[in-house]
């Protein structure tokens, strides 16, 4: 229910409907002050990166304390109270992100605190997944949960578009005013509509979330500060000590980063490059979604008959191939090939990318879940899994601030987009050491989170 409630902040605001307007709202806001076209898709592109840059930052360091203390502390539900309720108010205050740019600074802080809030979140939620079954059960589990998620995201992905889009002053296929009539087109409320979408969304579905969990404190947990950083001190010297563990952060670090990149990115590629309007986004993000649910399905069933370390070796070769032919591709070429003018080829190999993108993003992140539980010291599952947090976001600044620096140097979009290739290859190097069944310190106990 968790992975259902977040889900449509990541497929409405950070890849389909948010991001690619507010990047949409900037070129348009930096071309009116005296930049030309090309200069102003850049700079609204390197804006975008560096408001990514700056909250992974700050998941990747709040994520790891946070847990460490939440373990000593014997405590995860009232971070996840004080995470939601910071997450729900920002995503609502979404709505004021006007289409004339005045406030898009705001708006661009505003979506980073709702950002980080979802991420230090999900660090308590994937705590109590050792608890849920066992070795092999635990992968699929995992996998269920984002398919889960992913169905929410399309459900939700429906309801923006059928409802509150508004494109030409209709809506998505079925050519409604936007709100029913209520919002107003001018001033592109429909599409505003999203933050608050995205907050009530939330709101409802988490309910399930905090009424059926219950956790156990700890006995003669004290919740000494000093005591869990140096809990944490150990643990982190420690990882040194177990290469399979340290070449697992490594690895998923990259390529994580290199994942999340995509996400935050395809959409705005599709508009700056492909000239994409809203109704291909809305197309774009029916199929990943979709693509991304079934895959994610099936990949943990695999993940229960083969370990999670193929699937993670799968999905990744797929996100490789991807990612050169995005950087390969544009509205007038492929590869240096010249396509006819008009051709539909770029629209339609950018679907089949999407529901690539979709399904082995979902499929690695469950398969990644599942690897890192074999690596889990039972009695300290948060810790673990803000360690899981930080080694996928401590480098979370580093694929948008390539992506911000390469876009800026080269002058070009598309080759702005070459360093999450290295990143996915970095990552595919360092698995060779990932031992398939973890270490001997990953042992699945009785949790303290009973239901």
């Amino acid at each position: 229910m968790f992975d259902w409630a977040t889900q449509p902040f990541y497929t409405l605001g950070l890849t389909f409907i948010f991001a690619p307007y507010f990047v949409s709202v900037a070129v348009e806001y930096f071309f009116n002050i005296g930049q030309n076209q090309a200069s102003a898709e850049v700079s609204a592109q390197s804006m975008w990166a560096w408001g990514q840059t700056i909250a992974g930052l700050i998941v990747a360091f709040l994520g790891l304390l946070a847990g460490a203390y939440a373990d000593s502390m014997g405590r995860r539900m009232p971070w996840l109270w004080a995470t939601s309720i910071v997450f729900i108010i920002c995503t609502w205050l979404l709505w004021y992100m006007l289409p004339d740019g005045s406030n898009m600074w705001s708006s661009l802080i505003l979506f980073s605190i709702a950002f980080v809030a979802a991420e230090l979140a999900l660090v308590f939620t994937n705590a109590i997944l050792p608890s849920l079954g066992g070795r092999k059960m635990v992968g699929q589990i995992s996998a269920n949960g984002v398919a889960l998620g992913n169905l929410g995201g399309i459900l939700s992905l429906f309801i923006m578009l059928f409802f509150f889009f508004d494109e030409g002053g209709k809506t998505f296929l079925i050519g409604l005013e936007p709100g029913l009539g209520l919002l107003d087109p001018e001033s592109r409320e429909g599409t505003r509509a999203v933050g608050p979408l995205i907050s009530i969304w939330f709101t409802v579905f988490i309910i399930p979330y905090f009424i059926l969990v219950r956790e156990k404190k700890i006995p003669n947990s004290k919740g000494n500060f000093r005591q869990s950083m140096s809990q944490l001190k150990q643990t982190l010297q420690g990882v040194i000590k177990r290469p399979s563990l340290f070449a697992f952060m490594g690895a998923q670090m990259f390529y994580r980063d290199a994942l999340n990149a995509l996400y935050a990115f395809g959409g705005i590629y599709a508009v700056l490059v492909l000239d994409w309007e809203q109704t291909q986004l809305g197309v774009f993000g029916i199929l990943g979604s979709m693509s991304a649910a079934l895959c994610c399905w099936v990949s943990g069933k695999y993940d229960r008959k083969l370990g999670p370390l193929p699937v993670i070796y799968f999905h990744l070769a797929v996100l490789i191939i991807v990612s050169i032919s995005i950087i390969g591709m544009s509205r007038s070429s492929f590869f240096g090939l010249e396509l006819a003018e008009g051709s539909s080829f770029p629209d339609i190999l950018f679907y089949i990318f999407g529901a690539a993108i979709g399904g082995s993003g979902g499929g690695i992140y469950a398969a990644s879940r599942s690897m890192m539980v074999r690596h889990t010291n039972p009695k300290r599952p948060t810790e673990a899994f803000g360690l899981f947090s930080l080694s996928g976001k401590v480098s979370a600044f580093f694929a948008p601030l390539l992506i911000g620096i390469f876009t800026y140097w080269l002058n070009d979009i598309r080759l702005g987009f070459t360093p999450i290739v290295g990143l996915f290859i970095l990552g595919w190097v360092l698995l060779r050491w990932v031992k398939p069944d973890g270490d001997q310190t990953a042992q699945n106990t009785s949790s303290k989170i009973v239901y």
